[in-house]
């Protein structure tokens, strides 16, 4: 069979070094039309990377984490503005940083807002990263604090950057949301997760815990070095650490999140399984933060993401599980189509107007790396012409 144009895209990608290997998918309402793996598994590796192999889809997990959170919300088990230190009295503790004194103490308030399941599912809580934001990483060392990367309780005792609802910022919003979801559900996050979307929708190979045949699948986290070369990297989460990250901890492959995009294309199912009603789908997919913009992406590490605007010059907004671009994309998806994307540089979309979605797997650093970014969009206009 002739090489199809996406094939020689993800042919190109590995040949020009863009990522040691590179998995693409892409479905529409009939089923998945386009599937295939190129490259290798790491850069020293003579194993062929393959449609199952195992990734690690960092910040994809937060629209897994976000539908868990809206399905407790369909059961009227949690209100999506009510307070919610409510459920997670922690949250009523927390702080806004202003700053940081001659002596570099921090100097801080309370907020005069309550932080909503809202706030956290759309990044408007003022939470930020440490990983990303250096204040926020000063102040969790004065405070004797670790990591979010940690996965300790303690880590989720950041600070505020501002009032809840003022703007938008990049941050661990979605980890709580996780604690939220087990504390209603009176599950573990990994538990709740298999049984109400993992299990019914068959995505067998998606787990925050490491199964030996999905270890034997994984690929190697790599990193792209100041001279183009790239290197392996060791960067794992813990998987038995106080939580799993809702933000970001999860393994998967491309065709179990091929699985969960396609329910969301099909507004809440999948092959006769339901989980989650189609007016909450279709309300995860709406501006769900106002006036209020997404901005360009900052990082204060470029080691491991740089700066990056989606769509220079549209206006983006955020529904209650991933950003809408306000306007079509030329040559390829429609306006208000829902995506995110994770910082190993795994990717994916959901076009409710063209009826589409695709899911597109590195697994190098730094995010939003310029040659992975252009092969991106090679990629989503061979979607939408095939």
């Amino acid at each position: 069979m002739p090489a199809s144009p996406i094939d020689r895209i993800l042919e190109e990608a590995v040949a020009s070094n863009v990522a040691p290997g590179v998995v693409a998918l892409a479905a529409d309402e009939r089923g998945v039309f386009y599937q295939g793996a190129r490259g290798r598994t790491a850069p020293d590796a003579s194993a062929p990377l393959a449609i199952d192999s195992v990734f690690r889809i960092a910040s994809m997990t937060k629209a897994i984490t976000s539908a868990a959170a809206m399905k407790l919300v369909e059961e009227g088990k949690l209100g999506l503005d009510q307070p919610m230190a409510e459920i997670a009295p922690e949250l009523g503790q927390a702080v806004i940083l202003e700053g940081f004194d001659g002596n570099g103490k921090p100097r801080t308030r309370k907020p005069r807002r309550a932080i909503t399941l809202r706030h956290l599912i759309t990044h408007t809580s003022g939470f930020s990263y440490d990983l990303f934001n250096t204040d926020v990483a000063r102040y969790m060392e004065h405070e004797g604090l670790p990591s979010i990367a940690s996965c300790l309780n303690a880590s989720l005792r950041a600070p505020l950057l501002f009032e809840p609802g003022e703007r938008w910022e990049y941050g661990i919003g979605i980890d709580w949301a996780g604690k939220i979801v087990e504390a209603v559900s009176g599950r573990k996050l990994e538990r709740y997760l298999q049984d109400e979307f993992f299990g019914p929708l068959g995505m067998r190979d998606t787990s925050f815990v490491l199964r030996d045949d999905m270890a034997r699948r994984l690929v190697a986290t790599t990193q792209r070095q100041p001279g183009g070369a790239i290197a392996r990297i060791e960067m794992e989460f813990p998987q038995d650490a106080d939580f799993h990250m809702g933000g970001g901890g999860l393994f998967s492959t491309g065709p179990d999140y091929l699985r969960f995009t396609r329910m969301l294309l099909g507004g809440g199912a999948l092959d006769g399984a339901r989980v989650l009603a189609a007016e909450t789908v279709k309300k995860m997919g709406e501006n769900a933060i106002g006036a209020i913009e997404v901005p360009k992406m900052e990082s204060e590490n470029p080691a491991l993401a740089v700066p990056y605007e989606f769509w220079p010059g549209t206006i983006k907004r955020w529904g209650l599980a991933y950003m809408l671009n306000t306007e079509p994309v030329a040559g390829g998806r429609a306006a208000n189509s829902w995506t995110w994307s994770g910082v190993h540089n795994t990717f994916f979309w959901i076009d409710p107007t063209r009826r589409r979605t695709a899911v597109l797997l590195m697994q190098i650093l730094p995010a939003m790396d310029p040659q992975v970014m252009a092969t991106l969009e090679k990629f989503e206009r061979a979607v939408y012409a095939s």
